[in-house]
């Protein structure tokens, strides 16, 4: 099993990350471009939104601003995209993510990735990346896991230019306190992290000064 802190300490870049556990999901993002960087996490009705947060900032929100998680009778659902939104309208994960594919940002080429966490504890991970210039969909079925560990993905492998999409199975690893996974982020790159543990949901803002 893989030591999350540790690892995220490591990985200057992992881009946006979401872990899945028994008890906590977490969902980071991470930028290097002014705009990425110009964000904040907010409490919706049903979940987050990410939006500027300084609305004279920010140039195309096209990719930037969408919710990132929402609860619904299928589960939660936690997305670096719209495809939360598609997952949701569908109601179905699978049918979901077949009606998108990774991110037209040329050339990193962002993998849209995605999980569900049921009502019955298990989950499921997908990771839609570039593969030979077609659209590779990967999908990870889990029963559940045992506690005090987790499935984490990433967008990227790491830094790099351009970006190293994420390789493999979602990774196993240990899942710590919220508070430890923010000061584990990369400070420069940093910028929101979800946090919802047993139901309750804290979030962190670096440009609120988090």
């Amino acid at each position: 099993m893989t030591d999350l802190l540790e690892y995220l300490r490591g990985n200057p870049y992992p881009g946006r990350g979401i872990a899945v556990g028994r008890d906590r999901v977490y969902y980071f993002i991470m930028g290097r471009s002014e705009n990425s960087r110009n964000r904040v996490f907010e409490l919706t009705e049903d979940g987050i939104r990410t939006r500027a947060f300084d609305e004279s900032r920010l140039t195309d929100p096209s990719l930037i601003i969408y919710h990132p998680v929402r609860r619904t009778e299928l589960g939660l659902v936690v997305t670096n995209g719209d495809q939360t939104d598609a997952v949701c309208r569908i109601g179905d994960f699978r049918k979901a993510l077949m009606t998108r594919e990774y991110e037209p940002d040329e050339p990193n080429f962002t993998p849209r990735i995605s999980a569900v966490r049921y009502p019955d504890g298990s989950f499921e991970i997908s990771i839609l990346k570039r593969s030979d210039g077609r659209c590779l969909r990967e999908f990870f079925c889990y029963e559940g896991c045992n506690s005090g560990e987790g499935r984490f993905i990433s967008t990227y492998q790491g830094d790099g230019s351009p970006l190293p999409s994420f390789m493999g199975e979602p990774l196993k690893v240990s899942m710590p306190e919220p508070e430890e996974v923010w000061q584990a982020l990369n400070a420069e790159n940093k910028v929101s992290l979800y946090a919802n543990v047993n139901g309750a949901v804290k979030l962190f803002n670096k440009n609120l000064g988090d």
